[in-house]
């Protein structure tokens, strides 16, 4: 398990127009400056010089780091036939040799010199459709099921490409990435099984509650 690419932000126009800017065009670089941002949405990414188009949706505590496997990219490579690189998903850090849909919420990663922790999966969103350019990506997407993972930040580092992943102990619960994202997606059954568990950050526990209970009214 390891970290095959770190990837920061070349900014562009917002593909989807809503915003100015977008940082979703990722690109390699050879390590990444990793610190905590602020607890909400607008405080910022966890990667030092990353940019956010989005301050109202990204950023913050809880989307601080975004991952995804190389696995997945060669998987979209087969199935869209064409070539994805490193980053072009968006993520910070590009892995191999993990499910990161298996992962349960709040496993901690040791990822070079800093200390991470699963948060909260990813909704795509019109950005990344424009993005991918693919009719019925958002779609696709969610129909595959796997949605990289967000990270919060527990101890700042650095993390450079080839650094090794080390999982430090294990959750008390069930929950992984994949069913997070799936109850995010609509999954009801699954929603009420996470809003029991407890285990989301509260502004995502909370939009999974009250999903429920505009649902039971």
């Amino acid at each position: 398990m390891k970290v095959l690419s770190t990837n920061i932000a070349v900014p562009r126009p917002d593909p989807s127009g809503r915003h100015a800017l977008s940082g979703i065009d990722k690109q390699p670089h050879p390590y990444l400056d990793i610190t905590i941002p602020g607890p909400n949405y607008g405080d910022g990414s966890g990667v030092i010089g990353d940019t956010i188009g989005d301050h109202e949706h990204h950023g913050g505590a809880d989307k601080a780091i975004y991952a995804y496997a190389r696995e997945e990219l060669d998987y979209w490579e087969g199935t869209l036939a064409r070539s994805i690189s490193n980053g072009y998903f968006g993520e910070n850090l590009t892995t191999t040799g993990l499910n990161l849909s298996e992962l349960l919420i709040n496993q901690q990663i040791r990822a070079g010199s800093a200390l991470l922790e699963v948060s909260i999966p990813r909704q795509p969103c019109a950005t990344f459709a424009r993005w991918m350019d693919e009719p019925g990506w958002l779609r696709k997407f969610t129909q595959r099921g796997d949605c990289g993972a967000y990270l919060r930040v527990i101890s700042p580092g650095r993390i450079s490409a080839g650094d090794s992943l080390e999982l430090i102990g294990r959750p008390d619960h069930d929950v992984t990435m994949r069913m997070a994202f799936r109850a995010k997606m609509g999954d009801m059954a699954l929603a009420r099984h996470i809003v029991a568990v407890g285990c989301l950050a509260p502004v995502h526990h909370n939009q999974l509650r009250d999903k429920l209970a505009v649902r039971d009214a």
